[in-house]
C-alpha cells in the first residue's frame, strides 16, 4: 500500500494558479486550486499557469481551449483583426498594445479593459492619454506643424483637411499618411545677375528682389515647383519691361521698374495664392565697354558744365566792373575814393613814393608804375 502511494504523482495548484489537464497531449479540463494525484502509468499531464500572466500554453494555440465553457468563465478572449489595434489595460494601468491575433487573459484577480481602434481611421483618438504615447512609439508616426506654418493632411495621396499649428499622431497601418507644410511668413525672392537685352540691343544684368506672403496654402500645394514658377514669372515681367526700353530711357526710369513689376505680380496673386508685399531693383550691371562710354559722356558733360559756370562767372565779373565804371563817371567823390583805394594797394607793395608837379593822381601813379615795369626804358 505504501508502495502504491509512493508511485503516485502529486500536483498542487495554488490560489493564484490554474491547472490544465492533458491526456495523450489533448486538453481535457481545467483544474481549480487544490491538490491532485496522477498515476505515473497514466498518460495524463498537468500544465500549471499563473493567473497574473496572459493565458498561454507553450506549443499550443489558444483557440484549442475556446470550446471549454468552464475555462472561458475565467478568461477574457480578445480577437484583433488585421486592421485593428487593441489597447489593453489591467486595473486601470496600460499593459500593452495587441496587434492582429487571438489573445486570452485571466479575469480572476485583475480587472481588464480593452480599447479597440480601427487603423483604417489613422488619426489617434483623443481618448488615448499622452502619458502612454512613449510606449506606443513603434506603432504610430508623428507630424508637427510649426506656429508659422499651416499643414495639409493626405490619406493615400488624397487631401483630407488643412491642419493648424500643433502635433499630430497617426497609426502605422493600411492607410498611407502624409503631411505637407507651407510657411506663412513673409518670404523673399532674389534674382541675381539676370541678363536682359534692351530695345537698342544692349545686354545688361539686373539684380532684383521682391517680398511676398502665401495667403492660399492649398493653392500653393497644387502648383508643382512653386518657387521655380514664381521666379520664372518675375523673369518674364522684367524681360518684357526692359526689352521695351532703350538703355538711356531705362537708366532714367529705373525707379519705375519696381512699381511696374509689383503691379504686374499682384495681377497674378490669385493664380499663385500669394500676396506680393514689395519689390525693388537693387542695381543694374552694365557691360565694360558700355560703362566706359557712359563714363566718357559723363566726364564731357561735367566739363561742359564747368566751362559754362566759368563763363557765367566771367560775365558777372565784367558786368560788375562796368557798373562800377558807370558809377565813377557819374560821381566824382566815388572816383576819388577809388583813387585812394588804388593808391592803398600800391602802397602795400612799394616802400616809398615821391610825386612832383600837378596833374591827376592816378595818371602820375600809372606813370610811376610804367617806369618801374621790367623790360621798359627810362
Amino acid at each position: 500500500m505504501n508502495l502504491k502511494k509512493w508511485m503516485w504523482t502529486t500536483i498542487t495548484v495554488q490560489n493564484d494558479e490554474r491547472g490544465l489537464l492533458f491526456r495523450d497531449g489533448s486538453y481535457i479540463k481545467p483544474l481549480m486550486p487544490g491538490t491532485y494525484r496522477l498515476s505515473p502509468f497514466s498518460k495524463e499531464r498537468v500544465t500549471i499557469l499563473g493567473v497574473t500572466k496572459p493565458f498561454a500554453v507553450p506549443g499550443k494555440d489558444v483557440r484549442l481551449f475556446l470550446h471549454d465553457s468552464l475555462l472561458l468563465e475565467e478568461l477574457d478572449i480578445v480577437q484583433v483583426a488585421d486592421h485593428e489595434y487593441v489597447l489593453h489595460y489591467e486595473d486601470g494601468n496600460f499593459a500593452g498594445l495587441l496587434t492582429a491575433g487571438t489573445y486570452a487573459f485571466w479575469n480572476v484577480l485583475r480587472k481588464h479593459e480593452y480599447i479597440r481602434v480601427d487603423t483604417r481611421a489613422p488619426e489617434l483618438p483623443d481618448t488615448i492619454e499622452a502619458s502612454i504615447l512613449p510606449k506606443l512609439s513603434a506603432y504610430y508616426q508623428v507630424f508637427e506643424v510649426a506656429s508659422h506654418e499651416t499643414g495639409a493632411l493626405f490619406y493615400n495621396n488624397r487631401m483630407i483637411r488643412e491642419l493648424a499649428p500643433g502635433k499630430y499622431y497617426f497609426w502605422k497601418g493600411p492607410v498611407s499618411v502624409q503631411v505637407q507644410t507651407v510657411d506663412l511668413r513673409q518670404q523673399q525672392m532674389d534674382m541675381t545677375g539676370q541678363e536682359i537685352m534692351t530695345e537698342d540691343k544692349v545686354t545688361l544684368r539686373l539684380n532684383f528682389v521682391c517680398q511676398y506672403r502665401i495667403v492660399d496654402p492649398l493653392r500653393v500645394l497644387q502648383i508643382k515647383s512653386f518657387q521655380e514658377q514664381l521666379y520664372i514669372q518675375l523673369q518674364l515681367i522684367l524681360r518684357e519691361y526692359v526689352g521695351s526700353l532703350k538703355l538711356d530711357d531705362l537708366l532714367k526710369m529705373k525707379q519705375e521698374i519696381a512699381a511696374y513689376v509689383l503691379t504686374r505680380l499682384n495681377g497674378k496673386s490669385e493664380e499663385y495664392g500669394v500676396q506680393f508685399m514689395s519689390a525693388g531693383l537693387k542695381d543694374i550691371v552694365l557691360p565694360g565697354d558700355i560703362k566706359d562710354i557712359l563714363n566718357t559722356v559723363l566726364l564731357a558733360e561735367k566739363k561742359a558744365q564747368a566751362n559754362l559756370i566759368t563763363r557765367r562767372e566771367e560775365i558777372a565779373s565784367t558786368r560788375s566792373l562796368l557798373n562800377t565804371a558807370k558809377l565813377m563817371d557819374e560821381n566824382q567823390t566815388l572816383f576819388r575814393l577809388k583813387e585812394l583805394e588804388f593808391l592803398e594797394k600800391i602802397c602795400d607793395k612799394i616802400g616809398s613814393i615821391s610825386l612832383t608837379g600837378g596833374g591827376n593822381l592816378l595818371e602820375q601813379l600809372n606813370s610811376l608804375l610804367g617806369e618801374k615795369t621790367p623790360g621798359k626804358g627810362a
